[in-house]
């Protein structure tokens, strides 16, 4: 199989490749990947340094919105995986033209050159955020779309084009909606890694609001074995919550990433909460379990782990240090 997949220098997307080709869904050598990747601020080639040069990735850098460069480099795929996406909530807050450049305008240009091309298969990678908020209870997958931020309703766009050319051209197209992901590599502008970097520094970490936000946590190895399930596994125009199993509050994890570093709660500092902050994710993911989907790992091992290895890796953080802010 032949597989394009766009976003690939991404934390997601990365280690979507990494596992592919460590043969973690099959055998090794089953699968060559084109990995494709503009190489914005969030895309780092280090996240594919243990695969550079691996008999089966090609990697380009380019813009999912290039058209022109589409034409020539989706033929001959078997399969489209598109992680390629502007993330970060306050980001889209400030500005959301390249939200709505690369999440809906990337997305329709992708879709475009794969129904040219007659790709067989394609899977676009979304978010529970699309949904909105909910004060009890999960969203199925059937739960209207009632995006919040930018970022958010630049995914919904996303994901109605993405229905449409299932419905439209008949196209093999399907969507996941993953929760709040977590894992090695994850930029530092995301709670877990900034709060975890900031922690490391001797800094304080800035908690928005009461902090008595909820989300549902996913390892990044867990949301990409939904991923591929799907791509084996998912009907044409079915779009799929992929969830992790553990509620918490800001508050509530925030405690924990003190925990782990050793830091006293002193070090946490209430800012004024982000515009808009939605609440409460919660997604009920029977589709995809139906498909043999389970987490498989541990939140509190997870949340280990990955905080060790902030701690083992800070040549690659610490370039990457921004001004602190929040997203979840």
């Amino acid at each position: 199989m032949r597989l394009l997949v766009t976003g690939a220098a991404g934390f997601i997307g990365s280690t979507y490749v990494r596992n592919v080709l460590a043969g973690a869904y099959g055998e090794a050598g089953e699968v060559r990947i084109t990995a494709l990747d503009k190489l914005t601020y969030a895309g780092n080639p280090a996240n594919l340094a243990e695969v550079r040069g691996h008999p089966d990735l090609t990697f380009v850098q380019g813009d999912i919105c290039d058209t022109e460069l589409l034409a020539d480099l989706v033929p001959g795929h078997d399969a489209v995986v598109n992680f390629a996406a502007e993330s970060h909530v306050d980001r889209s807050i400030a500005g959301a033209d390249d939200f709505v450049r690369t999440n809906v305008l990337g997305t329709q240009a992708l879709l475009s050159a794969a129904r040219a091309a007659r790709v067989p298969r394609f899977v676009h990678i979304s978010t529970d955020e699309v949904y909105g908020s909910i004060e009890s209870g999960s969203w199925t997958e059937d739960c209207a779309l009632l995006a919040n931020s930018p970022y958010a309703a630049s995914k919904a766009g996303a994901d109605i084009l993405a229905r449409a050319y299932a419905r439209t051209y008949g196209m093999d197209v399907s969507v996941t909606r993953c929760s709040n992901n977590y894992g090695p590599r994850q930029y530092p502008e995301k709670l877990i890694p900034l709060f975890v970097t900031n922690l490391l520094e001797g800094e304080r970490v800035p908690l928005y609001g009461d902090g008595l936000n909820v989300r549902d946590w996913l390892h990044v190895d867990d949301h990409c074995r939904g991923v591929q399930l799907v791509l084996e596994k998912g009907r044409a125009g079915q779009a799929y919550n992929i969830g992790g199993g553990e509620e918490l509050t800001n508050l509530e994890l925030t405690r924990l990433l003190l925990a782990e570093c050793g830091a006293d709660p002193e070090r946490i500092v209430h800012v004024p909460d982000r515009p808009g902050h939605d609440r409460r994710y919660c997604v009920d993911d029977s589709r995809i379990r139906d498909l043999g989907y389970a987490p498989r790992v541990p939140f509190r091992d997870g949340l280990a782990r990955t905080v060790e290895w902030y701690r083992d890796n800070p040549q690659w953080w610490k370039p990457l240090r921004r001004t602190p802010a929040v997203a979840v």
